[in-house]
């Protein structure tokens, strides 16, 4: 017999297995002996009392007879055949390598295109990043196998089934190496040290089918002949045929909205939201989130989510990290951004969350002009790239007034909102060092405003977190891509070029991981029964 049970224990009870299955037996009514084994099917943390911790279970157990696997046989990728059509894709972050084992499932062949190097490779670069602040523009947390999500955290929270399957997502990382815990955890999380060793093995599953993930190849050009794209080029001079591609760059590859725009392929700019990256030390939100002043073993490091309207505008947290660091984000010299990740098991001592402004069109125009205007430049209001010139230059302005390299401009979080430079600054986890800075010289003034009165907000939503102990960091603007790749709602073809397929984040249809996988897979999906 199975039976599904909802359980509301302690944190240490829902880390032994043996209390579990003692609280399982009481609630059906049987004696220990009975239950055989269970599987966790969901799980959250219920934090709103002030006298306990609770964790809610979904438990389906089973009862005098064997428990069975999860799941009764991974999900299969066939062999491709040597006629097998091929689909060129371009970027191999999370939204390429999920299009390219969905064409696998449907029997194309995906030629994978990275600008970046793989894992192994990167990881060397990522070191000379944070040790000595040397930007290497083709290999960095952006750039590189798996993309930004490789080294984003591997936060997988999206819940919305709205363009494909959610499921299936978290079916296949657990497949490939992650942690069975992401099947029901609530808010589930791979960790940025685990997951090198995935990405890499989807790409030799890929690989193995009869794919192809080739790295240092960057797109530089296309051959389009009445408005189909006949031939894809990388920079090292070769040129693949294609019948289909899909574009998933991800949201910091400039040069390909700059390629866009010189062969008058239609893109628009796009909202987006920038701002700041805020540490606290890890025990001050436990205590806030947890009502403790100590954390148990058994609870997880606490996160936060906060939002406010500030003159009608939103700030928000972005990418909270618990137990994290802040990394080096940018993927060119001269200019400062900042990300966020956390190990698996989430164990340094800091939480750190993006604090970001929404940034509309009219908005940035109105502040570039203003700037232009004093070197005596005009700004063009309809270039669609407008709003990622105003990222770059706040990103650029930011490296300014930080220490050399890539050290970064930072203030202690109450001087930073009552518009000192803080004399000093607390250890912190970002590597390659901090200067202390005004950040009012670096942010504009709407967001730098927007994000004083928010931090102050928030400090009266959660008692402790507006402190000096705290550290913010400028600037945090990758959140999303500042551009737009348009494509029609039911072919998801550009409205231009027939075979070309903006996808993911950088195209501005994704925001995460699972969005972004689940929009390759999607195009997969609609690539095969185009050909069929």
């Amino acid at each position: 017999m199975q039976k599904t049970i909802q359980l509301r224990v302690k944190p240490e009870e829902a880390a032994n297995a043996s209390s579990l299955i003692s609280i399982l037996a009481a609630a059906i009514g049987q004696n220990q002996a009975a239950i055989s084994g269970y599987h966790i099917l969901k799980q959250s943390i219920d934090a709103r009392s002030r006298q306990q911790v609770w964790i809610n279970l979904s438990i389906l157990a089973f009862v005098n007879e064997s428990p069975s696997n999860r799941f009764e046989e991974n999900l299969e990728f066939p062999i491709l055949p040597a006629k097998a059509k091929e689909v060129i894709i371009i970027g191999a972050g999370p939204a390429g390598l999920f299009a390219a084992l969905e064409c696998i499932q449907l029997g194309l062949r995906p030629i994978v295109l990275e600008r970046g190097k793989d894992v192994r490779s990167r990881r060397r670069d990522l070191a000379k990043l944070n040790k000595e602040g040397i930007v290497n523009p083709e290999s960095n947390y952006c750039f590189g196998e798996g993309g930004a999500g490789t080294y984003s955290d591997g936060k997988l929270y999206t819940r919305s089934n709205k363009r494909g399957s959610i499921e299936k997502i978290l079916r296949l990382f657990y497949q490939f190496g992650a942690d069975e815990r992401i099947l029901y955890e609530a808010h589930p999380h791979i960790g940025t040290n685990k997951l090198p060793h995935i990405i890499t093995a989807m790409r030799e599953q890929i690989e193995a089918s009869g794919g192809k993930v080739l790295f240092e190849k960057k797109l530089v050009d296309f051959v389009i002949v009445d408005g189909v794209i006949k031939e894809t080029i990388t920079l090292d001079g070769d040129r693949y045929p294609t019948e289909a591609l899909i574009l998933a760059t991800g949201h910091s590859a400039r040069d390909i909205f700059v390629l866009l725009k010189e062969k008058e392929i239609l893109i628009e700019a796009k909202p987006f939201a920038l701002g700041v990256r805020v540490e606290h030390p890890q025990s001050i939100i436990d205590g806030i989130q947890y009502h403790c002043a100590l954390r148990g073993p058994d609870l997880p490091p606490a996160s936060y989510s906060l939002v406010e309207q500030v003159s009608d505008r939103g700030v928000f947290s972005f990418c909270m990290c618990p137990g994290g660091i802040i990394a080096p984000a940018a993927t060119a010299p001269g200019e400062i951004v900042v990300n966020g990740w956390s190990p698996s098991k989430r164990d340094n001592p800091y939480a750190n969350s993006g604090m970001v402004v929404q940034i509309d069109l009219a908005t940035a125009a109105a502040y570039l002009t203003k700037i232009k205007a004093k070197s005596n430049l005009s700004l063009n209001l309809n270039d669609p790239l407008l709003l990622l010139e105003f990222q770059q230059f706040v990103e650029k302005n930011a490296f300014e007034f930080g220490g050399g390299k890539q050290v970064a401009p930072a203030a202690r979080l109450v001087d930073f909102c009552t518009n000192k430079t803080s004399t000093n600054l607390p250890d912190a986890s970002y590597l390659p060092g901090l200067h202390s800075a005004n950040l009012a010289e670096i942010l504009p003034n709407f967001v730098h405003h927007t994000l004083q009165e928010g931090f102050k907000a928030f400090g009266k939503k959660m008692k402790g977190y507006y402190t000096n102990d705290a550290i913010v960091v400028a600037t945090e603007s990758r959140t999303s891509s500042p551009v737009r790749i348009p494509r029609d709602a039911d072919t998801y073809q550009h409205p231009q070029i027939k075979n070309l397929y903006p996808c993911g984040e950088g195209a501005g249809y994704a925001g995460g991981i699972v969005s972004a996988a689940m929009d390759g897979q999607k195009l997969a999906q609609i690539i095969a029964d185009k050909f069929k």
